[in-house]
Parts: structure tokens; sequence; C-alpha cells
């Protein structure tokens, strides 16, 4: 397979790019595994825009090459030229389709289905790709408001927000664990990841959002859940982000709150377990220490 592959890979790149999967992208992308039907971000989702390689960012997908098979999984019938490998799967049955880039796990590919004119199916995994929307811009913000469960179950569903992830940042210890962050000096804190689409949705906004998900005047918790991993940070990814969120904070002080929200360069960030990830949509419950407040 390796002769076969575009181009050399950075593998210090993937490396550094493989510590931020979080373990079902990595058993799907390295191991080969299969996500369950009907649970994908892209499995219902038609937004106008591109498909890239979660692993190295090599595009392999257009939109208005998915269709709805129904079968749970996004499907294409078409690839970008030349971004896909097809190889003979373990199973001797199946052609397995990897990112000719990188060598990373997609999924596979069917013929004689007749879903679409062109009679080929590619079966590809949501973990196996990210999104990048017409615009072909994203941008990133890292929110700290206490337990992540109920921060990134209320960024859900903002329009414009295409990927939230729950980890730790701002500490010194590698791959840390949940256990590692709760009851040992990691100096790590609970965080969320945000991947969206500044056409629909700008910094200032999610940012605002932020403030009016969580209380900001809480230094070292909210709620009843208390301890250094909880503290209230905005991890800024560039001086345009650190000054909209201190215009914000500056407009909450002259209204009489006493924010205690710290404003911090951006660190590594390392996902969580994956049973953090969507933990209200997974479980069915609701935040229990965060709510909506207008503050703007």
């Amino acid at each position: 397979m390796k002769n076969e592959l575009n181009k050399k890979p950075d593998y210090d790149a993937l490396k550094r790019t493989n510590a931020r999967l979080d373990t079902s992208a990595f058993r799907v992308i390295e191991q080969k595994d299969t996500e369950r039907a009907f649970t994908g971000k892209y499995w219902d989702f038609s937004q106008p825009g591109m498909y890239v390689c979660r692993r190295c960012g090599e595009p392999l997908y257009r939109s208005e090459d998915k269709f709805e098979s129904n079968c749970g999984w996004p499907s294409f019938d078409d690839e970008i030229p030349g971004a896909v490998l097809r190889q003979t799967d373990a199973d001797g049955r199946r052609t397995e389709i990897l990112c000719r880039t990188c060598g990373g796990h997609l999924g596979h590919v069917f013929t004689g289905e007749a879903y679409t004119d062109k009679n080929i199916r590619h079966c590809v995994n949501s973990l196996s790709m990210r999104f990048v929307p017409a615009s072909g811009e994203t941008g990133r913000a890292v929110f700290a408001g206490g337990c992540f469960w109920g921060v990134e179950h209320l960024f859900k569903n903002i329009d414009g927000v295409i990927e939230t992830t729950v980890g730790y940042t701002g500490g010194m210890t590698s791959y840390p664990t949940y256990k590692q962050v709760c009851y040992e000096a990691t100096g790590h804190i609970e965080a969320m990841e945000v991947i969206y689409d500044p056409e629909k949705v700008s910094y200032r906004d999610l940012a605002a959002r932020f403030f009016e998900i969580h209380d900001p005047t809480q230094a070292n918790g909210q709620g009843p859940d208390i301890g250094d991993q909880y503290h209230s940070v905005i991890f800024y990814e560039n001086e345009d982000q650190k000054r909209g969120a201190a215009e914000l904070i500056g407009f909450l002080k002259d209204k009489g709150l006493n924010v205690v929200t710290e404003l911090r360069p951006a660190a590594a960030f390392w996902p969580a377990e994956d049973y953090h990830q969507d933990y209200y949509i997974k479980t069915g419950k609701a935040p229990y220490c965060h709510t909506y407040t207008r503050r703007f």
C-alpha cells in the first residue's frame, strides 16, 4: 500500500494529529474499526462543502456527490480524483477504501446497488472525516466553564458549529485521563473545542454564548462541581480572539458582574475519553450545572 500513496506523509505531523484523535476515531482510522450505524456526525448531514481526511486533512469527497442510502453511514457515489485508495479487505470479500495520502481507513466501497446512476457507494465512517464548509474556512475556539458535559451540550445546536470535542488543556501531562485530571496535579482544565463556520457564526457570538451558559463569577467550578479542573477560562488562538473576549468581559463588568474568567493562550488539547463525548445525548439526561442566562 505504501508504494501507492501520492506522497510520503509527514509522520511527525500525523503523530501530533493522532494525539488529538479521540479513542473512537483512532480505532476507526488506525485499527480499521467501524462506527455504529446512524451514530456518526455526517450520515444525516447535507451542508454544502467538502469532506477531508480527519488524520491528514487531504480532500476526499464533495458534498454534491453525497446521497442518502439509509444505510446509517455517509454515502458518496464519487470521490475527488486520486484521493481514495482501494484494496482487498482483510475479510477477503469486501473492498476497503483508504485515504491515498496517509493510508487512514475510511470504510468500504460497493457496486451494483443501483442507488444512483453511477451505481457505486462509498460507505464512509464519519469519524474518518472532517467537514469543511463551502467557504473553505473554519474557525477554532476553546472554552472551559465547569463540567464539559454541559458546556458542550449547550453549544451543539448553534447554527454554524460544525464539530465539538470535550477534553483537557492547560496542563503539563500528555495524554491525561479523566482520573488523572480529577485526582492528580496535572494542571489541566476540562474544556471544549469548537470547530465552526465563520460565515455562519462569529467567534464573538460563540464567546458571548459561553458567558451566557455558565456563571463567569464562580472561580473554581459551576454549581456543585468544585475543583481546580473546573476554572472558567477562554483559551484564545490569536490576538483577535483575545481582544474580543476581553471586550465581552469588560461589558459584563460594566454591568456589575465580578467576572473571574481567565484569558490564556491556547495550549495542547487532549480529547477526553469516548464516554464523555456528547454525554447528554448518549445518556438522555440534562445538564445539572449549566443553564442559559441572557447577558448581551
